[in-house]
């Protein structure tokens, strides 16, 4: 497997005159981070429990060059220009949900681990669209943390660190609690397994499958739905959970064996009500389901693997219920999306909601031979690009080079 990544030459040619542009000279490097999809695992991460996720081949890159000053400067295509003096690398509340804040959140960790940073200049694309569903957030921090890591640490960060400094990031700066699947699949690349037990040192294992080579094409439906006015549906998801864990005097479901959860079924639903329970049953099965699919893929069983798909898909829907948010009854994008899907493949392939749920995205493995009627169906309704046929991509956060 080549770790080497070699960007097109219209790529580079873009990223140079955005560089010129916005800097008024040439970069002297280049850095990829790619975004991710979410293969097994749905809403496991945040109880510490496992996923399987890959990085895939849409990124976020950018032309670098050290300035000579102390201040770090990140010109990304089509937004504002985000300055931060490295020397001021506090958190700042007025910051939170800003790109500026993950900049500086970057930063801050790096110099807890005694890395000397200085400024420097950077001119960011990025084929990883936000609310793709495939963590354009993720990639964009461990894109920062790459740089730096290179720039002036002597790459002496692992990549599964730089994924924890993103997490830090947008932990503490950003102000939003996510777990640790985006950042690790993007800095790790290719396809990764991670139990996430132990939180301070979650065990990661590549997972070596060539997904060119079954007959399915990868494709991520984006359902047009917006995520805005969804905060509280999500939110929804880890508060009932935490309620499911206050029963037990625990933080997380991990912590409480699958038996005692069982046994306690009558007084969970009197005490935290029936979607709390029906969604910590979803976590007990997806988490169970996830080395079933490692195990799938590493035998060479892609026939068991798509059972397995369609069975997390299933229990996402009707159990975890992320699918519908509450309430809506004329905008049900992501159930109609699946319902295409169902449609299409013909009870071929799988399908099922990616990510998050409720808005953006579904996922799909499309037989190779139905890939292009598969793809005209789902955009004749969703909309021309709304299909996009993907590929895991080997390579995670990395230093890039022009051809």
């Amino acid at each position: 497997m080549n770790d080497r990544l070699i960007l097109e030459a219209s790529a580079v040619k873009r990223l140079n005159k955005g560089f010129v542009t916005a800097f008024g000279c040439d970069p002297e490097r280049y850095f990829s981070a790619p975004g991710r999809t979410e293969i097994g695992g749905n809403h496991t991460d945040h109880q510490r429990g496992r996923v399987l996720a890959g990085a895939v081949n849409l990124d976020t890159i950018a032309a670098v060059r050290c300035n000579g000053s102390h201040i770090i400067r990140i010109q990304s295509d089509n937004y504002p220009l985000c300055q931060v003096d490295v020397s001021d690398l506090e958190p700042r509340k007025e910051e939170y949900n800003t790109t500026i804040s993950l900049i500086r959140g970057v930063a801050a960790r790096f110099v807890q681990l005694g890395c000397k940073i200085e400024g420097f200049d950077a001119y960011v694309t990025s084929t990883v669209l936000p609310g793709s569903g495939l963590s354009s957030s993720a990639a964009y921090e461990v894109l920062i943390g790459t740089i730096i890591n290179h720039l002036f640490f002597d790459g002496r960060v692992s990549q599964p660190e730089i994924a924890m400094i993103g997490q830090y990031a947008e932990n503490v700066f950003f102000g939003k609690p996510c777990g640790l699947m985006d950042q690790t699949a993007s800095a790790v690349g290719s396809m990764v397994t991670i139990d996430f037990l132990d939180k301070d040192n979650p065990v990661i294992e590549k997972v070596d499958f060539d997904f060119a080579a079954c007959g399915h094409a990868l494709c991520i439906i984006d359902t047009r739905a917006s995520h805005a006015d969804l905060t509280d549906e999500y939110a929804a998801i880890t508060a009932e959970l935490k309620d499911i864990c206050a029963y037990f005097g625990k933080q997380v479901l991990t912590e409480i064996p699958e038996a005692d959860f069982i046994a306690a079924i009558k007084p969970l639903r009197e005490q935290c009500g029936d979607r709390a329970v029906l969604r910590a049953y979803h976590f007990y099965k997806e988490n169970a389901r996830v080395p079933k699919q490692v195990e799938a893929l590493k035998q060479g069983d892609f026939n068991t693997f798509l059972a397995l798909v369609k069975e997390s898909g299933y229990s996402s829907y009707m159990y975890l219920q992320n699918v519908i948010p509450a309430g809506y009854r004329s905008h049900q994008d992501v159930a109609l999306a699946l319902s295409l899907c169902e449609l299409y493949l013909g009870g071929r392939g799988a399908y099922r909601v990616h990510g998050g749920g409720f808005a953006g995205t579904v996922q799909a493995f499309v037989p190779m031979d139905i890939l292009d009627s598969f793809r005209s169906g789902i955009d004749g309704v969703l909309g021309a690009g709304a299909c996009h046929v993907l590929s895991i991509r080997p390579q995670g956060g990395v230093e890039a080079f022009a051809e």
